[in-house]
């Protein structure tokens, strides 16, 4: 351990279970030094084991609807009143689309579930720092980071609209990371991870197929939720104190490439095949008419 976070203090969003990045990001950062508060929404508790981790790791948890301004006024409050003071970083893991899971594709959208993923996995981002920045919570050099992926800016097959969501996401941290950073001097970040076998991530189409491709594509393989962890802890301390309104790809190089050997290697194996089956199927039919 490297006391990265010694004396730091944050809230963290989003621990359901071990699958999460953020339970990694919350396990590594007391590793560090840090102290924390964790929170989800009462019914994600229920579901997963977020009271236990807090257990584990000798905190609170204090459930909040990170789209009810209200109860993200109840948490900023309740976690300042734990720490005796303000605090020094957030992580924002939090995403769900309404759409995705009742497998609604992204050319036949309902609209309002279409808001309820914008709601939960975007604008809460803008709602946690706009009720973090009227409270005056964070320290100066504090450190907000939100988890993105690469289908805000490229398309990817199956991820519908939480593509738009991650989109919104990265220009909220810009556009907040301008007014935090000259008024606070307050770093807000974006890391768009590679795709993760998280509960959540588990409801797009094709995951294991999309990760299968990204990791034959990247040079180093796909990011895991505990590489993610670490590379989170790096932008809460202060070794990136001039770092910020950056979306930073965090994917074992996915995000440079075009076509690596591994991935040619399968697709010409398949074209091969295919090339053979249709050989084949042209000498049957040759057969058949004699």
């Amino acid at each position: 351990m490297y006391n990265l976070l010694k004396g730091k203090k944050g809230i963290i969003f989003g621990a359901l279970n071990e699958k999460s990045i953020a339970w990694q990001v919350a396990q590594r950062a007391v590793e560090e030094g840090a102290q924390i508060v964790l929170t989800n929404t009462a019914m994600a508790a229920r579901m997963g084991e977020t009271q236990e981790l807090a257990d584990k790791l000798g905190t609170i948890f204090v459930p909040a609807d990170a789209t009810s301004v209200e109860d993200l006024e109840l948490l900023i409050d309740r976690a300042m009143e734990h720490f005796g003071g303000k605090f020094d970083f957030i992580l924002h893991s939090i995403g769900m689309s309404p759409n995705v899971r009742k497998g609604r594709k992204y050319d036949d959208l309902d609209y309002g579930l279409l808001q309820k993923t914008l709601d939960i996995s975007a604008i809460s981002f803008h709602k946690v720092m706009q009720v973090a920045r009227k409270k005056d919570a964070i320290n100066e050099w504090g450190s907000i980071v939100a988890l993105s992926y690469i289908a805000a800016q490229r398309t990817l097959y199956g991820y519908n609209d939480m593509a738009d969501a991650k989109a919104l996401l990265e220009s909220i941290a810009r556009s907040f990371g301008y007014i935090y950073g000259r008024e606070k001097r307050i770093r807000v970040n974006t890391i768009s991870q590679s795709p993760t076998p998280t509960t959540a991530g588990s409801g797009v189409m094709g995951l294991d197929g999309l990760m299968d491709f990204s990791n034959r594509m990247s040079p180093l393989g796909n990011a895991t939720a505990l590489d993610c962890a670490d590379y989170v802890l790096t932008l809460f301390s202060d070794l990136t104190r001039k770092v910020t309104m950056q979306n930073l790809f965090h994917d074992g190089g996915f995000s440079s490439m075009g076509m690596s050997r591994r991935a040619m290697k399968i697709y010409s194996q398949q074209l091969a095949e295919m090339a053979a089956a249709e050989e084949a199927n042209i000498i049957f039919q040759d057969v058949s008419r004699r």
